[in-house]
């Protein structure tokens, strides 16, 4: 894959036909052609002397108004553009296919293929995002248009589906069309499958050396302290923010000098109402929680269908860390204090957004 090099999935930038140039004699016969107002014989400007309108002129000559063009004139244009926009749609699905079998594409040093992410991944997720979820962003524009930032957010839903939906946000709502790099637990990278997909789509492990290294090359990294404390609480916590860990994700951010946006998610917390915790399955199972809810495990696979809850996702104003000198990243009460106020921006909004929803699911 190092030599690998990437080939344009498909190019739509549209080319310029030249004509040309005519010859100044041909330009000149051109403009002695009568006009459609202008009988053949008769000099340049004489309707306008005799006071006819444009219109009036047209009827006078013919003795009746030109027929206007059906409804369905342009039909055959329309069907020869739609079969080219097919024909060029197929050839870049060849293409990447091609790529995808040669292996003529790129990944980065995490394993990120951005082609498959743009092209494929992002396509999967997104009927999930627009039309199950029907996901509305706000303050998407508080995410820095270039350069590494640190988003912050809250954690629920059993599954870690609001992870994928903020990068769906991101991806496709951001004016600079940025991309958002997850850090992930452990356990997403030993699950078979999960593993592979997880590398693909940008998620690296949630440690202090791969976000730095990420956000010093100028990379949106996304980050969920509560981590299974979070995406496991039980219904009756929802919406309530667990521990932020040791603030670590404010020790990375003030060492890279990159600003953290809050980030707020309303909607997650309800697609999977979690009732209970076996908890003696789970460690056998090896899970950090075993859910019981009302339709799992009772409906077996149908029951791990989430319910279709209405999704907010808004950024909030992020905090600048690069007026904070490199050594302040090992001062415990400046971090206590930056992790605090992240903390409660988060809850305030998630308060302020459960108080304007209408209903959970509309």
């Amino acid at each position: 894959m190092a030599d690998a090099k990437v080939i344009p999935f498909d190019d739509d930038r549209s080319r310029a036909r030249r004509r040309p140039a005519r010859a100044e004699g041909e330009a000149a016969a051109v403009r002695a052609l009568p006009g459609p107002q202008q009988a053949l014989g008769e000099p340049e400007g004489a309707s306008e002397a005799s006071g006819a309108s444009p219109a009036s002129g047209a009827s006078g000559a013919s003795g009746a108004a030109a027929p206007e063009p059906g409804p369905g004139a342009d039909a055959p244009e329309r069907a020869a553009a739609g079969r080219s926009g097919w024909e060029r749609r197929l050839a870049g699905g060849l293409a990447f296919l091609r790529r995808r079998v040669t292996g003529e594409y790129e990944v980065d040093e995490f394993g990120y293929d951005e082609e498959l992410t743009d092209q494929v991944l992002m396509s999967l997720l997104r009927p999930l995002y627009e039309k199950y979820f029907r996901v509305e962003v706000k303050g998407v524009e508080n995410i820095p248009a270039e350069g590494g930032a640190l988003i912050v957010a809250n954690h629920s839903g059993t599954l870690p589906l609001d992870g994928l939906m903020m990068q769906v946000a991101v991806h496709d709502h951001h004016p600079a069309g940025r991309h958002l790099r997850l850090l992930a637990a452990d356990l997403v990278f030993v699950l078979p499958v999960v593993n592979e997909l997880a590398r693909k789509a940008g998620h690296t492990l949630a440690c202090a050396e791969d976000a730095e290294r990420l956000l010093r090359s100028g990379e949106i990294v996304g980050v969920m302290p509560e981590g299974f404390k979070g995406i496991g609480k039980p219904f009756g916590e929802r919406y309530k923010l667990q521990r932020f860990g040791r603030g670590g994700f404010v020790s990375t951010a003030l060492r890279a000098g990159v600003p953290i946006v809050p980030c707020s998610i309303v909607g997650a917390e309800e697609i999977y109402p979690m009732l209970g915790n076996a908890r003696t399955l789970a460690r056998l199972l090896g899970f950090p929680y075993f859910p019981l809810t009302p339709t799992f495990p009772w409906l077996g696979p149908l029951g791990a269908l989430p319910l279709p809850t209405k999704w907010t996702i808004q950024f909030g104003e992020p905090i600048p860390t690069d007026s904070y000198a490199p050594e302040a990243a090992e001062d415990p009460m400046l971090m206590f204090n930056l992790t605090d106020q992240v903390r409660e921006q988060i809850q305030h909004t998630l308060y302020k957004l459960l108080v304007q929803r209408r209903s959970v699911f509309f």
